[in-house]
C-alpha cells in the first residue's frame, strides 16, 4: 500500500487535562449506564451492581496499561501502534487497527439504537429515520474543529453526571422496594453466572478510555495529561456506575428494569421524579457517546493511513477544520448501516468481544515492551503484573462467554 503524501496541515494540540478527562468520562458514561443498565439487569438480576464493578475492575487493569503505553508511544491509532512496537508485524497491527475502527462503528451504532429508546418517550417515529438523522448530524459535527467538539463534550458530560446524581438522589429519598422474591426475578442465568454474563455486557460501558488514546496528537503535554485523564475517567465511571446500579435496584423491580428501553427514565418514574427531564438528559448523553465513537474511529483511520495500514486518502486533513473529514464521513456512513441492521444488546456484545481480544494483545504488548531496554523513558512505569493481570482477566471473560455460547 502506498505511503500517504506528506501533509502541510496536521492535527492541532488544543486539549488540556480537564478536557481530556471529561472527553473520556463522557464517552464512558454516554455509551454505558444510560443505555445498558436494563440489558445488564437481564443477566445479573439483583446482583446488577456487582456486574458493573467486576467489569470496571477488569477494565481498570487494561486502563493502567493504556496509561503507560500512551505515555511511551503518544501516537494516533494507539492499540495498532502498541502492537506493532511489540512484535513488528504489520499484518497484526493492521488487523488491530481495523478491529478498532470496527468497534468504534459498532459502538456508535449501539448508542444510536439507545437514542431511539429515549426518543420514544417524547414521540414515536420510525427508528430508521431517527437513527439516520442522528448519524448525519453527528457526522457533520465530528468534521468540525476538535477543540470546539471537546468543549461541547465537556459541557454535555457535566450534564450527564448531574443527571446520574439526580436519579440517585430521588432513589435514595424513595421508600425502597421489599426484598426480592424468586417470582420477581427476570428469566435467565442467576448468581455467579449472571454476574459474569452481565459483566461481559457491562464491560462495553467502560471502553471509552481506549477512545482517549486516539486523540493523543491533539492533547497538550500528552505524556502527562493523557495517562492522568485515563485514570481519573475510569475511577469516576466505576464509582458512578456502582452507585446508580444500587439505586436502580432500590426503586425498580428487576424484571421491569431488564425490559426497559429507557432504564433511567423508569427509575425516575418509580421515584416520583420527572421522567421527561431525565429522558432529555439521557438523549444528550447518548448523543455525546456516539459523537466520541465517531471521532475515535476516524482518528484511528487517520493514524493507520500515516503508517500505510489504510488508504492514503483517509490520512488527509482538511485545512479549514484541521480534522480528517474523509475518514469521518466513511465512519459515519458505516455507523448508519450497522445501527439500522442490528439491535442494541447484540451490538454491545460484539463490541465487548472485539475489544477484549484487542485488550489481551495490548496488555501482552506492554509486557514485551517492558522487557526491552528503554533507558530514555521516564514516564509512568507500572509493575509487569498489571498488564499480565489485564491480559488474564480479559482472556477469562472472553473464554467464559465462548463457553456459554457453546453450551
Amino acid at each position: 500500500m502506498a505511503t500517504p503524501p506528506q501533509e502541510s496541515v496536521s492535527l492541532r494540540r488544543t486539549l488540556g487535562p480537564v478536557l481530556v478527562t471529561f472527553y473520556g468520562l463522557g464517552t464512558i458514561i454516554g455509551a454505558g449506564i444510560y443505555v445498558l443498565l436494563g440489558s445488564v439487569a437481564g443477566f445479573a438480576g439483583p446482583l446488577l451492581h456487582w456486574s458493573f464493578l467486576l467489569a470496571g475492575i477488569i477494565a481498570g487493569f487494561t486502563a493502567l496499561t493504556y496509561a503507560e503505553l500512551s505515555s511511551r508511544l503518544p501516537q494516533c491509532a494507539g492499540a495498532a501502534v502498541y502492537v506493532h512496537e511489540a512484535w513488528w508485524r504489520t499484518w497484526l497491527s493492521s488487523l488491530v487497527g481495523w478491529l478498532l475502527v470496527l468497534t468504534g462503528i459498532v459502538s456508535a451504532a449501539a448508542i444510536a439504537n439507545g437514542f431511539v429508546g429515549y426518543m420514544n418517550i417524547f414521540m414515536t417515529l420510525d427508528p430508521a429515520l431517527v437513527i439516520t438523522l442522528l448519524v448525519l448530524v453527528l457526522g457533520s459535527f465530528a468534521c468540525w474543529d476538535m477543540k470546539a467538539s471537546a468543549i461541547v463534550i465537556f459541557a454535555v458530560t457535566l450534564v450527564e453526571v448531574g443527571g446520574l446524581l439526580m436519579v440517585v438522589m430521588f432513589a435514595v429519598m424513595t421508600e425502597p422496594l421489599p426484598p426480592i422474591s424468586g417470582a420477581s426475578l427476570p428469566s435467565g442465568p442467576g448468581n455467579l453466572t449472571g454476574v459474569l454474563l452481565g459483566s461481559f455486557v457491562a464491560f462495553y460501558a467502560f471502553i471509552g478510555f481506549e477512545d482517549m488514546v486516539n486523540i493523543v496528537e491533539e492533547i497538550k503535554q500528552p505524556n502527562r495529561n493523557l495517562p492522568l485523564g485515563i485514570l481519573l475517567a475510569v475511577v469516576l465511571a466505576i464509582t458512578l456506575y456502582f452507585i446508580v446500579a444500587l439505586a436502580a435496584l432500590r426503586v425498580v423491580p428487576v424484571n421491569e428494569l431488564a425490559q426497559s428501553e429507557a432504564p433511567l427514565a423508569a427509575m425516575m418514574q418509580a421515584s416520583g421524579g420527572s421522567e421527561v427531564l431525565i429522558s432529555l438528559v439521557s438523549l444528550v448523553a447518548v448523543i455525546n457517546g456516539a459523537l466520541v465513537q465517531i471521532i475515535m474511529a476516524s482518528r484511528v483511520l487517520y493514524g493507520m493511513a500515516g503508517k500505510s495500514m489504510a488508504p492514503a486518502l483517509l490520512g488527509s486533513i482538511n485545512p479549514a477544520t484541521r480534522t480528517p473529514v474523509i475518514a469521518t464521513v466513511l465512519v459515519a456512513a458505516l455507523v448508519l448501516v450497522f445501527a439500522i441492521a442490528l439491535p442494541l444488546t447484540q451490538l454491545a456484545q460484539i463490541t465487548s468481544f472485539i475489544m477484549l481480544l484487542i485488550f489481551i494483545l495490548v496488555n501482552l504488548a506492554l509486557v514485551v515492551i517492558k522487557h526491552r531496554s528503554y533507558q530514555d523513558y521516564d514516564g509512568i512505569n507500572l509493575p509487569v503484573a498489571i498488564p499480565m493481570l489485564g491480559a488474564l482477566s480479559a482472556f477469562m471473560l472472553v473464554g467464559y462467554q465462548v463457553f456459554n455460547l457453546l453450551n
